[in-house]
């Protein structure tokens, strides 16, 4: 089955400053008017039926919510989707935040998590795994991007946040760019998904915090929200 993978930026959008332009954050403070709009055309670029879309009501755990089919609304209080149904599309929202991507091609499972200092650290993308497997998936089948998001060179934290969070998720302690205590919470994901039996783990290297295409909460405090979006193209039939 081939799995599509998505990553916006804020460019080309209806939202205005501090949300220019391409803001997929109904939470954030835009106008509505301007979120909906820019929801209705990443719909439209995707080639889905906008209500073929599935959000989260993201709070930093480790919820797992599986849908198999279009949600009215938000899945409320959830980190991560999970879905065997094709055409379905999971969304999941940051703007430092890393998004993680996951799906088994041959199973036709697919998983999108909201994977903040928070919700890494708590195990919500292992999580998210065992729900897929649930689902049907194999972990050795598994494929994960991690998008875009605040990098260990820029995530500078207080000294015993590092500790905590390295305790919970190992490898994710570094330095900063200032040679301050910080954390690199892709770092931490990818051995801790290498440790699950995932072998295939794409990285997007891209730094919300450096890149000004892309939102970063860090950098701006009010600002909106990119999206990463995974589904599974539905199998076209024959040509009659």
């Amino acid at each position: 089955m081939r799995i599509r993978r998505v990553v916006t930026t804020r460019e080309g959008g209806a939202s205005e400053p501090p949300y220019a332009s391409f803001n997929l954050g109904d939470h954030v403070g835009d106008a509505p008017a301007a979120v909906a709009a820019n929801r209705t055309r990443l719909a439209g670029e995707l080639g889905l039926p906008a209500d073929r879309l599935v959000w989260m009501e993201q709070v930093h755990g480790r919820t797992v919510g599986v849908v198999d089919g279009p949600v009215a609304g938000p899945v409320e209080a959830t980190d991560a989707l999970v879905t065997a149904e094709p055409g379905l599309a999971l969304v999941v929202l940051v703007a430092d935040c890393v998004p993680v991507l996951l799906a088994d091609p041959e199973a036709g499972v697919v998983g999108a998590v909201h994977a903040g200092r928070v919700g890494a650290r708590v195990g919500v993308v292992p999580a998210a795994l065992a729900a897929m497997v649930e689902a049907g998936a194999d972990v050795r089948r598994v494929e994960v991007l991690l998008g875009p998001s605040v990098c260990g060179d820029c995530y500078e934290v207080p000294q015993d946040m590092q500790t905590d969070v390295e305790r919970h998720l190992p490898g994710s302690a570094c330095r900063t760019r200032k040679g301050t205590p910080g954390i690199d919470l892709r770092a931490g994901l990818w051995r801790q998904l290498a440790d699950a039996g995932v072998a295939r783990i794409g990285l997007d290297p891209r730094c919300t915090n450096e890149e000004p295409t892309l939102f970063s909460h860090r950098r701006e405090g009010t600002t909106g929200r990119l999206a990463a979006v995974t589904w599974v193209e539905p199998e076209r039939g024959p040509v009659s």
